[in-house]
């Protein structure tokens, strides 16, 4: 179990969480990645260094704790009224943030912090919450829906890939294509 996942979800652990995460998220904007440091973030954040050290390990835990709470959805995905525009928005939106600079560094640090890959399955299933949301929904106005695992593996993980190795050309065409080669171009699913 990391350092991370003993805190308690509420009292001075999530305010200690919240400072930190925030004195981190504004440290990156001001002064960049390569001048961040544990005792500057603690100094942002209103705790000593220790509390951080104690709580994260060093800075690149810290790092991904960071991108790992960012990286989760604030949102459900919004409701288009069929499964076909509810995945392509949601295709779109994923992709439009996941391959900005800041996200792919998001996702950089989210990895780089993750030893035993705790970080990557947690970030994989806020994807697959998202979806599961808007197959639910689709199922719900009983239209033919392919499993999480499909979408994960034919929309998501090409996603992933080109992001991380291959981010150039990366549009909303992209997504749109994807989404349409899963459900069958032309076609609506539940039709």
């Amino acid at each position: 179990m990391s350092r991370r996942q003993m805190a308690r979800p509420g009292g001075r652990s999530a305010r200690v969480q919240q400072s930190v995460h925030s004195a981190v998220r504004e440290l990156l904007s001001e002064v960049g990645r390569d001048a961040l440091t544990v005792p500057l973030v603690a100094q942002r954040a209103g705790v000593t260094p220790s509390t951080v050290y104690r709580r994260w390990g060093d800075l690149q835990e810290l790092l991904s704790d960071v991108a790992v709470e960012h990286l989760r959805p604030d949102t459900s995905p919004e409701d288009h009224g069929s499964l076909r525009s509810d995945l392509t928005a949601w295709a779109e939106q994923f992709l439009d943030e996941m391959s900005s600079p800041s996200g792919r560094a998001y996702i950089r640090d989210a990895l780089l912090g993750d030893p035993d890959g705790s970080n990557a399955g947690r970030c994989s299933a806020y994807a697959a919450e998202q979806i599961g949301v808007i197959l639910a929904r689709a199922t719900g106005r009983r239209e033919n829906v392919p499993t999480v695992e499909t979408v994960v593996d034919r929309v998501v993980a090409p996603f992933m890939y080109r992001i991380l190795f291959r981010p150039d050309g990366l549009e909303s065409a992209y997504a749109h294509r994807l989404v349409d080669e899963l459900l069958g171009a032309g076609q609506e699913a539940g039709r």
